[in-house]
Formats: C-alpha cells, sequence, structure tokens
C-alpha cells in the first residue's frame, strides 16, 4: 500500500519554521514537516510570514506531496522533515 495524503489540514509550527501536514498509509499516520527554505526554493518571492508561508504551500501541494511519497518510499519515520534539498 502507498502513502496517501486525504486530510488537506496543515499547520505553521512557528518555533520551527515550518508547515506540517500529514500521511495515511493503512492505519499508520505520518508526519512530515516542510521548512521555510524549501518552500522559498519553490516560491523564491514569497514573504516569510505564517500566511505567505501557508500560500506557498497551497500553490505546491502537489509537488510536496510527491516529494513526502519518495520520502517514504525510502524508509518509514514517524516524523519526516522535508528540507530544500528535497525540491
Amino acid at each position: 500500500m502507498t502513502i496517501a495524503f486525504p486530510n488537506a489540514a496543515r499547520s505553521f509550527d512557528a518555533a520551527k519554521c515550518t508547515i506540517r501536514f500529514w500521511g495515511h498509509e493503512s492505519q499508520f499516520e505520518f508526519t512530515f514537516d516542510v521548512d521555510a527554505d524549501a518552500l522559498r526554493r519553490l516560491s523564491p518571492q514569497s514573504a516569510d510570514d505564517e500566511v505567505s508561508l501557508l500560500r506557498v504551500f497551497d500553490a505546491n501541494r502537489p509537488r510536496i506531496e510527491a516529494a513526502a511519497r519518495l520520502a517514504h518510499s525510502r524508509g518509514r519515520q514517524t516524523i519526516y522533515h522535508l528540507s530544500a534539498a528535497a525540491f
């Protein structure tokens, strides 16, 4: 079974400056954190505030989910950190 992203929920973690979202495989839930540097790579003109980073995430969600699938395919973890290198 492959990982899926049926829940469109995402949240901003100000302390880590990441956007967090979740994926599911069977009954297991996995957490993914996308850091601000990765989001700036996807949209260099974007500001660093919460609203702007969430917009970048939403506009690039298919690409972010593809990077998350690739990270998950390399080995199971509870939390995956997607840095700029993932893009």
